[in-house]
C-alpha cells in the first residue's frame, strides 16, 4: 500500500469514528430521521457546490438509478438505523458494532454470489459473532432494540459491498459520493416532513455541519477513492481502525466509561474481521 493510501485510510477511520460521537450528541435531541437526512443533505449541497466550482459531471443520466440504490443501502438505511442506535448505546459500542460489516459481507457472498466459505473465514464468522455478544452483554438486554439496529446498519454496509462486486460499474469515485448523499438525502426528506420538528441548538447545528460536511461529504469522497485505488477488500480494512477511534473519541469527549467487556469484545470482532478479510 502506498503511502498517500495509508494516510486516506487512517484519516478515514478517524473521521468515520467521529461520527458515532455526532450522531451520539445530535440524534437524542432531535430524533433519528433529521439527523439521518440532514447530513445526507448537507453533505450533498457540499459536494454540489464544490464539484460544480470545479467543473465535475456526475453524469447523473447515466448512473441515477445506481445512486438511488447505493444511496438508499449505503446512505440512508444504516444513517438512519445507527442514529436511531445513537439513542441509547455509546459511540464505542456503535462503532465496534460497525465493525462486524465485513462479517455480514463474507457471509452474503457466500449466499448470493456463491462464494466457497473458507474454514478461516467461517471461523472469523463465529469469533466476530461471539465477540458481538460479549461487548452487547452489559446493555444488550436492556436495549435490544438499539443493538438490533446498529447490526442492522452493518448489514446494509455489507449488502452495498454485494451488490458494488455483482453489478461493476464505471461509475466515478466522486460522482458515488455526491450522487448517493443526494439520493439518500431525497428519498428520506417525505420522512423528515411528517416528523416532529427539531429543536436545533448550537451543539446540534455543529454536530450536523460535522456529520455532513466532514464524515459524509469529504469521508465518502476519501472511501470510493479507496475503492478505486486498492480495492473494495482494501478499503474494507478502515473497519480495523475505527473502533479505536470510536471508543477514544467517545472517552475524551463524552466521557463513556470503557469497560473490559468491551475491550475484549472488540479485540474479539477485529480479530474475526481480520479472519473474515484475509479469507
Amino acid at each position: 500500500m502506498r503511502r498517500a493510501d495509508a494516510a486516506r485510510l487512517v484519516s478515514l477511520a478517524a473521521i468515520w469514528g467521529a461520527s458515532f460521537l455526532f450522531m451520539r450528541v445530535a440524534a437524542p435531541v432531535i430524533g433519528p430521521v433529521a439527523t439521518a437526512d440532514l447530513r445526507m443533505l448537507i453533505a450533498a449541497a457540499a459536494l454540489l457546490i464544490y464539484y460544480t466550482a470545479v467543473g465535475f459531471d456526475a453524469q447523473w443520466r447515466r448512473w441515477w438509478l445506481l445512486y438511488v440504490v447505493i444511496g438508499l443501502l449505503n446512505s440512508a438505511a444504516p444513517f438512519l438505523l445507527y442514529s436511531y442506535a445513537a439513542l441509547a448505546l455509546s459511540v464505542g459500542l456503535l462503532a465496534v458494532l460497525n465493525a462486524t460489516s465485513p462479517m455480514w459481507g463474507a457471509l452474503l457472498s457466500t449466499v448470493v454470489l456463491r462464494e466457497r466459505l473458507s474454514a478461516r473465514r467461517a471461523a472469523g464468522l463465529l469469533i466476530g459473532v461471539a465477540g458481538v455478544a460479549l461487548v452487547c452483554a452489559p446493555e444488550g438486554t436492556a436495549r435490544w432494540l438499539e443493538v438490533a439496529a446498529g447490526v442492522s446498519a452493518a448489514l446494509s454496509y455489507a449488502v452495498t459491498g454485494v451488490v458494488l462486486k455483482r453489478w461493476a460499474n464505471q461509475a466515478s469515485a466522486r460522482g458515488m459520493a455526491v450522487g448517493t448523499q443526494l439520493m439518500g438525502g431525497l428519498l428520506m426528506l417525505p420522512f423528515l416532513a411528517v416528523a416532529p420538528p427539531p429543536a436545533f441548538t448550537p451543539g446540534v447545528v455543529g454536530a450536523l455541519l460535522a456529520l455532513g460536511v466532514v464524515c459524509s461529504a469529504l469521508g465518502y469522497v476519501l472511501y470510493f477513492r479507496l475503492i478505486t485505488d486498492i480495492g473494495p477488500t482494501g478499503a474494507l480494512t478502515v473497519t480495523y481502525l475505527i473502533p479505536l477511534f470510536g471508543v477514544m473519541w467517545g472517552a475524551l469527549f463524552l466521557d463513556e466509561t470503557l469497560t473490559v467487556a468491551m475491550v475484549l469484545g472488540a479485540l474479539i470482532v477485529l480479530a474475526g474481521t481480520a479472519l473474515v478479510l484475509r479469507g
